[in-house]
């Protein structure tokens, strides 16, 4: 019995997640698993009405599940910032959510920008630092509003954080047994403290404990011209956190968009989230036109990390055969030529 928290979230989110409860809920049946869900309402709508994000009591209880499944995270009443870093980054450091992991993989009939690129050319998976960087509040303003106004956002590094998120990739990559190779995607020649301690961390790792895997090396401007150029050379990606949280956005782009794109919040010794990246598209809400792909990849995701692999693996071929029916027009919001609800169940029903 799986214990999975719902995190609906805002906008289209209650909708797309319920596509993706639909698919797991057809998933566990076919597999014989049992799961328990418990909904919580954090989002815009109870930030608005109590003041309130993620409180402290939620946290703890959030650590008793074996997932979090989120759908998305974004008001048009609430200005960018409290629901992101109250709600997103706050679950991801304070469940110490180390790994962000990012899937990058083109299905068939999924229209693709890149000219004469299809599905055999673009599958490899990023794995982000999730806890540290830029991303870690250190910093701050003096004299705001004044002409000598003074802001600080600090890059933090640890070579514990570094180096634990490198030893998931060298494992991952081990794991997915296809090139057997593992790029640091970095700065070294600009950011030269905090990217030389990964630089040596991943050649210190891979000479000691991964000799079988090839290492290679980019530098993040040149990998975002080889994602358009080349795709084709990459099999798993190791990145810091800001440079992850750009490049898996152009991922996201050249696996056919948003409407498929999913990730993971990954705690390898605790809970992990999972979540479509699209936004919550709150113009679209209530309309049952916003595309649920992204999230049934999302609990895709989830079944694979829990230990489901059989049901993951089912509902990756079931989304295959949906996207290959020819059912399923575009991706884009209002174009699919069915409705958010029919295309779960379409996905359902190949499971």
């Amino acid at each position: 019995m799986y214990k999975i928290a719902v995190i609906p979230g805002d906008g289209t989110g209650g909708e797309v997640v319920r596509e993706g409860l639909k698919v797991l809920e057809a998933a566990a049946q076919a597999c014989g698993f049992r799961y328990d869900t418990t909904t919580y309402d954090f989002g815009g709508d109870r930030y608005l009405r109590t003041g309130e994000t993620l409180p402290d009591s939620a946290l703890e209880e959030l650590r008793g599940f074996d997932a979090i499944y989120l759908g998305a995270i974004g008001h048009p009443d609430v200005p960018p910032g409290p629901l992101e870093v109250g709600i997103l980054l706050r679950a991801r450091f304070g469940l110490d959510q180390y790994i962000n992991l990012r899937p990058v993989k083109l299905y068939p009939n999924v229209d693709c920008p890149l000219k004469d690129k299809g599905p055999e050319d673009i599958d490899f998976v990023v794995v982000r630092e999730n806890t540290e960087g830029l991303y870690s509040g250190m910093g701050g303003v003096q004299y705001k509003g004044t002409p000598q106004e003074v802001s600080t956002q600090i890059h933090c590094t640890t070579r514990f954080g570094a180096e634990r998120a490198i030893r998931y990739a060298f494992e991952l990559t081990r794991k997915r047994n296809k090139m057997k190779q593992l790029h640091l995607v970095a700065k070294t020649n600009v950011l030269t403290y905090v990217h030389d301690t990964w630089w040596r961390a991943f050649c210190e790792v891979g000479d000691a404990d991964y000799p079988e895997i090839r290492r290679e090396y980019a530098h993040v401007d040149a990998c975002c011209m080889w994602f358009v150029k080349n795709p084709e050379w990459f099999d798993v990606i190791v990145v810091d956190n800001m440079f992850g949280d750009i490049i898996t956005d152009l991922g996201a782009m050249i696996q056919g968009g948003m409407g498929v794109a999913a990730g993971g919040n990954i705690n390898p010794q605790g809970v992990s989230m999972f979540e479509p990246i699209g936004g919550s598209a709150p113009k679209y809400t209530g309309q049952n036109v916003i595309c649920p792909m992204a999230a049934i990849a999302a609990a895709q995701m989830m079944l694979d990390v829990i230990g489901e692999e059989e049901a993951a693996d089912r509902v990756e071929k079931a989304m295959i055969k949906a996207l290959g029916s020819g059912k399923i027009k575009s991706l884009a919001a209002g174009r699919m030529g069915m409705s958010t609800s029919e295309v779960g169940d379409l996905v359902a029903s190949l499971v």
